[in-house]
């Protein structure tokens, strides 16, 4: 055979072998991959499944709340919410949120957690900061100590940093208002507040639902009515208001009340509203004693005449209207009913009278003597 036969078949020998070779490892090629495809659909549908699924599934429990502080990384809120039962304890939950995108983006606050959710809706509410907003209720007539209370009680705020932030003059002038207290500006209403939440945007939402509610009733009051009153700003409105708050709780009354202060005013005469004295008295317990209403106190309306130094509460809608639209009579006396309604007088003659009727015993025989000689 020549050379070059022998080279020919040489090449042609392994070029088979090398085709023979290749098949076989294309067979197995073939095979890593179909090992390889078949392994990342099964992950993918071992975490598919987990997404899908509710982890409480067929459980009776309510909706659960839990609160992620803000330096809480991944793992930290990871164990928050199997701690809270949320949750199972499943590596699945760090590659579902891997996979989502969203690992290192779960919002702090809190959250409320209904039984139904699927692990996947769970991550989601996270990332997209859906926080649970508990409703918060602020009562006609609470002062600014009252409602220090509920937030501390209800949302874990510093009682001492709220009376710090609403008497911050800073913070008030930049909410608009030019007075030494938010006292009377924290519009009685519901609010929504997350935990978490900051202070002054909470403050903020009550005096801007007060200018709200303020210029709405001031806007239909008569101003030719309003410039016959004896108070000549807003803020005394508001002082006057919360007088008229504390005094009573029926809405007919109001302006009857206010009617009554308002016509004190004009004449000169001291207002001796009881609410006022209790407002100026450090840790009141409940009884007023003849000491507090000779005591002096910017507050003490029996030893000062006209408005207290400041609001003594936060006046509801009911009480502001009462005051820019008091009632058309000519009162100067009411004395407690004992059921929740009020007696009003003219005159002290018939005062005197209406105390010995619904009083029996006057608890302080002084109140009305310097009206008396007033008269």
């Amino acid at each position: 055979m020549k050379e070059g036969d022998k080279v020919k078949e040489l090449l042609s020998d392994g070029l088979a072998t090398l085709i023979r070779q290749g098949r076989r490892w294309q067979k197995w090629l073939v095979l890593a991959l179909f090992v390889l495809l078949a392994i990342t659909l099964g992950f993918r549908l071992w975490v598919s499944s987990y997404a899908s699924s509710v982890p409480r599934s067929g459980s009776d429990h309510e909706s659960i709340v839990v609160y992620i502080p803000p330096d809480f990384g991944f793992a930290s809120i990871k164990k928050t919410l199997i701690d809270n039962h949320v949750i199972d304890d499943d590596i699945r939950f760090g590659l579902l949120a891997r996979r989502m995108g969203v690992i290192g983006k779960l919002q702090a606050g809190e959250y409320c957690f209904a039984p139904d959710l699927s692990n996947q809706a769970i991550i989601e509410k996270l990332a997209k900061g859906e926080v649970y907003y508990r409703p918060l209720t602020i009562p006609e007539g609470f002062n600014i100590f009252q409602i220090g209370d509920l937030l501390a009680a209800g949302f874990g705020y510093d009682r001492s940093d709220f009376l710090r932030q609403v008497r911050d003059e800073k913070f008030i002038k930049s909410l608009g208002l030019d007075v030494p207290s938010l006292e009377g500006y924290l519009f009685p209403d519901t609010y929504f507040v997350t935990r978490g939440q900051m202070l002054n945007e909470i403050i903020s939402m009550m005096v801007h639902r007060f200018n709200d509610v303020y210029a709405e009733i001031s806007n239909q009051a008569n101003l030719s009515s309003l410039s016959a009153l004896p108070i000549h700003s807003p803020h005394e409105v508001v002082i006057l208001a919360s007088i008229v708050e504390k005094e009573t709780a029926l809405p007919e009354e109001r302006p009857l009340i206010a009617a009554v202060f308002l016509s004190r005013l004009k004449c000169k005469m001291k207002l001796q509203a009881d609410p006022t004295v209790i407002y100026g008295i450090d840790d009141f317990n409940g009884n007023i004693t003849r000491k507090d209403l000779i005591a002096p106190s910017p507050y003490n309306t029996y030893a000062k005449t006209g408005l207290p130094a400041g609001p003594i509460a936060n006046p509801g809608k009911e009480s502001l209207v009462a005051v820019l639209h008091p009632a058309d009579v000519d009162y100067l006396y009411f004395v407690a009913k004992n059921d929740g309604s009020h007696y009003f007088s003219t005159n002290l003659r018939d005062h005197n009278k209406a105390v010995i009727r619904f009083q029996k015993l006057r608890r302080f025989p002084a109140k009305e003597s310097a009206l008396e000689k007033k008269q």
